[in-house]
């Protein structure tokens, strides 16, 4: 939207509060006063929830802090079957006392979303600790949209966020590409809201650098696979990166181990047992698994893809595949023929 547009919407408005004003006194003093609180709101600064630490293992080797952000610019996704928005501060780097230096990163959910997070990880109840498919996301954000390679493992720094709030806040809210200037408008002081004019300009200043800052934001997919073949043919990645140049992630082979185990008498002729390490995975339902009578093919759409030769003939039929979510662990059983 052009700031043209912008101020015409913002005239129409004001010339509605006008006849309002006139009309009816007190539901024009209910709208300003609700939109003032709205405004207040969508302006206060991110809160970091938590950080992790990382290894960088390319371009150029080194640690990466990743704080994760609840900011209530961040709209939150329409329901569970929708994408979920995700905007990423700037890459800094920073000197230790040490002398080390080290990268950070700042990656903002909606605050819904990361209360959603800590029911999920704890069952309902809540508890502080988020999901860590959540981690995972973030880290991934990072290696696509600023070209890193990172490491799959990461560990939560216990020292609290890099840097001040207002280190944070202002990483977030200057993430335009090199070059272009930040708009105007952090968050709102008193002066800043005193009138509904002043209220309304913030706003459109706001809706202009959401426009014009989109090639640091991605969408966030569902996690879950849908059962039906065909539309996972047509479902969206699970992360969507807008305005990137960076090629996708490659899904990974996982480790696996395969035993025979012999059977135990009455015509068995045994069972062969395919255990698979999914440190990525929440649900069985986000794997798809294909058995035929000599090799079994798992796929995890973006992340994992595994296709693994039988010692013995199997019966398809029989195929049974266990989740265990505690330990990240499939387990496939099928019989011998």
């Amino acid at each position: 939207m052009s700031s043209k547009d912008v101020v015409q919407q913002a005239q129409q408005l004001w010339s509605m509060l006008d006849d309002m004003s006139q009309d009816d006194p007190q539901a024009y003093q209910t709208f300003i006063q609700k939109h003032m609180k709205e405004g207040l709101e969508f302006s206060s600064p991110p809160q970091v929830h938590s950080c992790v630490r990382t290894e960088i293992l390319g371009p150029k080797k080194g640690v990466l802090y990743v704080n994760v952000c609840g900011w209530k610019r961040v709209p939150a996704a329409q329901d569970p079957s929708k994408p979920v928005p995700v905007c990423g501060g700037r890459l800094e780097t920073h000197t230790d006392p040490d002398g080390e230096s080290y990268t950070v990163l700042d990656v903002a959910f909606s605050p819904s979303e990361l209360r959603r997070s800590e029911q999920h990880q704890s069952g309902g109840g809540g508890g502080g600790e988020l999901d860590p498919q959540v981690y995972l996301l973030a880290l991934s954000f990072a290696q696509r949209q600023h070209g890193l390679s990172l490491s799959e493992q990461y560990r939560i720094h216990s020292a609290g966020p890099r840097g001040s709030r207002e280190d944070v806040q202002q990483r977030l809210e200057c993430r335009k590409q090199p070059g272009s200037k930040p708009v105007p408008g952090g968050a709102l002081g008193p002066d800043a809201v005193s009138s509904p004019a002043s209220l309304l300009q913030h706003i459109s200043s706001l809706r202009l650098e959401d426009t014009e800052n989109q090639s640091s934001e991605i969408v966030i997919g569902p996690t879950a696979a849908a059962a039906d073949p065909e539309q996972n043919k047509n479902k969206k990645a699970l992360i969507q990166v807008i305005s990137s140049s960076y090629a996708p992630l490659q899904p990974q082979a996982p480790h696996y181990q395969l035993l025979v185990i012999p059977g135990g008498g009455g015509g068995s002729r045994g069972t062969v047992e395919l255990t698979v390490e999914l440190p990525r995975v929440l649900s069985v339902s986000e794997c798809q698994l294909s058995v035929s009578q000599t090799d079994v093919l798992l796929e995890v759409e973006d992340l994992y893809l595994l296709l693994v030769e039988l010692p013995e003939a199997v019966d398809e039929d029989s195929a049974s595949a266990t989740f265990n979510r505690k330990k990240r662990r499939l387990t496939v059983r099928l019989d011998v023929l």
